[in-house]
């Protein structure tokens, strides 16, 4: 069996589905459900004897330790991470304790249950550690895409604490011979994404009747990878990636935010129009910019393709009607997840900028 860590996140719990619907082996699933990790996304695999869900932080030493010993699994996939920029300017603390802190006691349960397995069972085993662009900093419009020989730079408490993370994971290999390989992607999107982040709060609020903030100019470039498409290197790299490796995981779309938020007002205006019959444009508002905003990511994927065979099934126009057409077939999901702790978020970090 695979264990999962942050298995009721979105890219965590679409790795799961995609998991079970295409491999044999059990997952045990360890999710601390802070805001965004959400056993509704898997409510389709609740009664799955396949999916084993324990609640729990990585941090917690001693319940990794007791977990690993129990199950013994032949790997170990870390999604588990606070991955909110502007969350992570608000409170950078939680970042700290969970993307730095949170990995190094993950690595040392790790470690220790790796050390206790027989000559075969370690030669076997993988620690995949699931990281961001982010680590690299910003680039340019003309620059070369990030590939794995960039350095970090990172510029926000949430990039940081992720690099560091990445810095703890290569130490271990190096240091203690820890089987382990590191994937960083780009911007994801999809099914079961909180609407926190750019498109699924695009298409919230349209649907809602309020504002689309757009911050400062709307140019910030992304590249973006369609989740399933995400998940499906992530297994690709498990089951064939050397050790030791980092893997740059991109969907080769590179578009500026603007684009993003125009593009799913077409989508709406088609799928479900307006009363009024005028375009989701019109609710499109330009508010104060984030503090340290990275104005560029782009990932160049080659490697991953070259050595592995992968690359992304989905081109952003097929992702982003897949995506818009979950949402609204999924109205209830959005009602669970709006809490008052998510509504008064939106409210101190967007509103207070208009």
């Amino acid at each position: 069996m695979i264990f999962v860590t942050g298995g009721a996140g979105f890219i965590g719990s679409n790795f799961i589905l995609n998991w079970i619907k295409s491999n044999a082996e059990e997952v045990v699933n360890l999710d601390k459900l802070t805001y965004a990790g959400n056993l509704e996304n898997l409510a389709s695999v609740q009664a799955n004897s396949k999916h084993i869900f324990i609640e729990g932080d990585i941090g917690d030493l001693e319940l990794v330790t007791k977990l690993l010993d129990k199950y013994q699994p032949r790997a170990v996939i870390n999604f588990a991470a606070e991955s909110h920029v502007d969350r992570s300017i608000h409170t950078p603390e939680a970042f700290v304790k969970t993307n730095m802190l949170g990995t190094f006691w993950l690595l040392e349960a790790v470690k220790n249950y790796w050390n206790r397995l027989d000559e075969i069972a370690k030669n076997n085993f993988r620690l995949l550690h699931v990281s961001t662009d982010e680590v690299y900093g910003t680039l340019d419009k003309q620059a070369p895409a990030f590939n794995e020989e960039n350095r970090y730079e990172p510029n926000s408490p949430y990039s940081a604490s992720k690099a560091a993370s990445d810095h703890l994971v290569r130490s271990y290999h190096h240091t203690y011979g820890l089987p382990v390989l590191t994937t960083n992607c780009s911007n994801n999107y999809g099914p079961f994404q909180f609407p926190e982040k750019l498109i699924p709060l695009m298409i919230v609020n349209a649907l809602e009747g309020k504002s689309l903030p757009i911050y400062g100019d709307g140019q910030q470039i992304r590249d973006w990878l369609y989740v399933e498409d995400h998940c499906v290197a992530i297994c690709k790299v498990l089951e064939s990636g050397s050790v030791g490796e980092t893997y740059n995981i991109g969907g080769w779309n590179e578009k500026p935010n603007l684009d993003i938020v125009h593009e799913v007002c077409s989508i709406l205006d088609e799928s479900k129009p307006r009363s009024d019959q005028k375009s989701y444009r019109e609710q499109i508002t330009y508010v104060k910019d984030r503090p340290g905003h990275d104005r560029r990511y782009a990932i160049d994927a080659r490697k991953i393709e070259r050595e592995l065979n992968w690359k992304p099934a989905e081109t952003f126009e097929t992702g982003i009607r897949k995506t818009v057409q979950w949402y609204l077939e999924n109205w209830q999901w959005i009602a669970n997840v709006q809490s008052g702790v998510y509504r008064d978020w939106v409210e101190k970090n967007y509103v207070g900028r208009t």
